[in-house]
């Protein structure tokens, strides 16, 4: 046998097994991708009831308030300027929609109904227009609500409520089952940096003095938010770089 091949065969098994061994070590360290890179697709809506028409904010704020007390999600918005309507459930079913509206109606809670189709909502043009129109579209919603006076009749105690009924519904009127409460919010998008945001993005705050998120915003570009400040004020506009909100400012999640 030839001493100077064997030697050089040896050789190589041995810098193999280097190799081997190094790209292995790198898998075990290579850090997990940023989850600023991921995406998250929420559940899309499927029949939902529409009711009422109300010239006076606070009647809708009321049928809301009194839907909310059977767990059905509810949310008023504006329709047109000086016209507010309220949205409620989602049926996977036309017929379950239909069945739950007929029975309201019988009891007298709603006057009348109107039932949303999936295919209604900006969210199912997506594969036609892209993402892009379907944060503009948000960013659009989000506005339409700026200087109303967005309350819930009182119906939650808890801080935090208002804010995040109002980004559920922004996010339900374009046809994506968002989440109640900001929270569950948090809980469920994944986290973007702030040099990352884009249009739609919710953004969080810690403002109970107790550093855990209970309030909550969209984002609209151009570092500024959209959001409910508090039950029974305006929705308004403000900027990130704010000194208030940016002290509690707890980080922000995308969905889409």
């Amino acid at each position: 046998m030839n001493v100077a091949h064997t030697t050089r065969q040896i050789k190589l098994t041995i810098i193999s097994f280097v190799v081997v061994a190094m790209l292995f070590a790198c898998a075990r360290h290579v850090p997990h991708p940023s989850p600023t890179s991921g995406t998250i697709k929420l559940q899309r809506m499927a029949f939902t009831i529409q009711a009422g028409a109300f010239s006076k904010v606070e009647n809708a704020a009321k049928l809301t308030a009194y839907l909310n007390n059977y767990d059905l999600n509810a949310y008023y918005f504006v329709y047109k300027k000086g016209l507010y309507k309220v949205r409620f459930g989602d049926f996977s079913t036309k017929e379950g929609a239909l069945r739950k509206a007929e029975h309201l109606l019988a009891s007298g809670i709603i006057q009348d109904y109107y039932i949303v189709r999936p295919e209604e909502y900006t969210a199912s043009k997506e594969r036609l227009y892209g993402e892009t129109y379907l944060r503009d579209e948000l960013a659009k919603t989000a506005r339409s609500f700026i200087g109303v006076p967005y309350q819930w009749g009182g119906a939650s105690p808890q801080r935090g409520f208002d804010c995040s009924g109002l980004t559920m519904a922004v996010y339900r009127l374009n046809g994506f089952s968002l989440p109640r409460t900001s929270g569950a919010q948090y809980a469920t998008g994944l986290s973007v940096k702030k040099e990352g945001l884009a249009k739609g993005d919710l953004v969080f705050f810690a403002i109970s003095g107790k550093g855990a998120v209970s309030h909550v915003g969209i984002y609209v570009g151009e570092n500024k938010f959209i959001h409910a400040p508090g039950s029974g004020k305006r929705v308004r506009r403000d900027t990130l770089s704010n000194g208030y909100y940016k002290k509690r400012y707890r980080g922000a999640r995308t969905y889409l």
